[in-house]
């Protein structure tokens, strides 16, 4: 929502009777103005400014007295948009229901708020204009498009304005690509850098911070192929590391619990980000388990365990806090493995981590697949057949170690 409300502090009013603060325009969003056609796709960048401005567009048809549809991929990203024309058209609304999600003005305009987990979502209406905000995490986009969303413009003959930062090479990239045939379609691509608000000490942090695909998508906002490997220069970290601890050196250590079909992998990192050890083993007892893990950690020295904590860890968390090991419960979400993996990868990319030359890790690593949800998410796993408990164990000793660094300790 700061975005937005920053948006508006800039806003100018303007001048006719039946009036609204107007988005003060930055150059990107008066290019996009400038060069409009009825069918506009913008591709742009993280805080680029793509929901002030079809705020903007959506306030400046109603407030003629138009009915503007206002379309996004769920009610969580239909909010910012609500408020914000609210705010802005405030002293000519007569009447509006956020239940409904309808907004009318005196001016005898209209604003509809559709979510597109619908795909029939605006059907049997008539727009001026449709806004689609967010529209490459649409799951259902061709759908609703074509089925309901376009027919909606065809007694006014209205425009459409498609706004989102890209997401792999979906419907919206198709949409993209209508530009090259038709006159009625124009497409610009908007990196974050062409709004001038955003600093561009901030952007080169985002460079540093996200892996090269991240930042080309987000900040870039380039189309990247889904397809691809995870982890990349895995094999060149390599190294050969040392049989015992060395003076100076802090260890900690990743545990990944399986027990039947799955492995148990123990993985000992030290504070340079090196792997010096990994333990894999399956079908043992669970107390068998707990006294290799405690035996590993006794011989490096590990001052922080980080191990899953989803179903089967729990107990053996307990088992080895009761024995005083220095162990810290992860629970493992779709989110919070998407961290873990992000972390890794930007781990290879930039070189801060040195692996074994075990054929399993490296295996493992090399088949690690990510694919894109219907809801804009990624599912990060191995291919079906294969395993990835060692890549697990390796993201959570890297995990633990940057942890220990940013606090000195554990806190369990």
């Amino acid at each position: 929502m700061l975005g937005l409300v920053q948006s508006i502090q800039q806003r100018v009013t303007s001048s006719p009777a039946a009036s609204i603060e107007r988005l003060a325009y930055h150059e990107g969003q008066r290019r996009v103005i400038d060069e409009r056609r009825r069918f506009n796709v913008i591709v742009c960048g993280r805080r680029w400014g793509k929901t002030a401005l079809g705020v903007d567009l959506a306030a400046e048809a109603a407030i003629e007295g138009k009915r503007v549809g206002w379309f996004a991929p769920n009610y969580k990203y239909l909010q910012e948009a609500w408020y914000g024309l609210v705010g802005i058209c405030r002293e000519h609304i007569a009447r509006s229901s956020k239940t409904d999600k309808r907004i009318e003005l005196m001016t005898g305009g209209v604003i509809e708020f559709w979510t597109l987990e619908d795909e029939d979502a605006g059907r049997s209406r008539a727009y001026h204009r449709v806004i689609i905000d967010e529209a490459a995490k649409a799951p259902n986009l061709e759908a609703a498009w074509t089925k309901a969303i376009r027919p909606t413009l065809s007694d006014y003959r209205g425009d459409a304005w498609f706004l989102s930062t890209p997401m792999g090479r979906n419907y919206f990239w198709q949409l993209s690509n209508r530009a090259h045939d038709s006159d009625d379609w124009r497409t610009w691509s908007m990196p974050t850098s062409t709004n001038p608000h955003i600093d561009s000490r901030e952007i080169e942090d985002a460079r540093r911070d996200l892996p090269e695909a991240a930042f080309r998508q987000e900040y870039l906002a380039e189309f990247i192929d889904d397809a691809g490997l995870v982890f990349r220069k895995v094999r060149q970290a390599t190294w050969v590391p040392p049989a015992k601890p060395e003076p100076g050196r802090r260890y900690v250590m990743g545990v990944d619990w399986a027990q039947a079909h799955d492995w148990t992998v123990l993985t000992v990192i030290d504070d340079l980000r090196r792997v010096v050890a990994v333990d894999r083993f399956n079908q043992i007892a669970w107390d068998v388990q707990r006294g290799r893990l405690r035996a590993m950690a006794d011989y490096w020295h590990v001052m922080e365990i980080w191990a899953e904590a989803n179903s089967i860890g729990g107990p053996n968390i307990e088992a080895l806090q009761a024995e005083g090991l220095p162990v810290r419960g992860f629970t493992t979400t779709s989110e919070s493995k998407q961290q873990l993996m992000v972390a890794l990868q930007l781990a290879f990319e930039r070189g801060d981590i040195r692996i074994p030359d075990d054929p399993v890790l490296i295996a493992e690593l090399e088949a690690f697949e990510a694919t894109r949800l219907p809801s804009g998410r990624w599912r990060y796993e191995a291919p079906s057949g294969m395993h990835d408990d060692t890549v697990i164990s390796l993201a959570l000793a890297l995990a633990a170690c940057s942890a220990y660094d940013a606090t000195g300790g554990i806190t369990v």
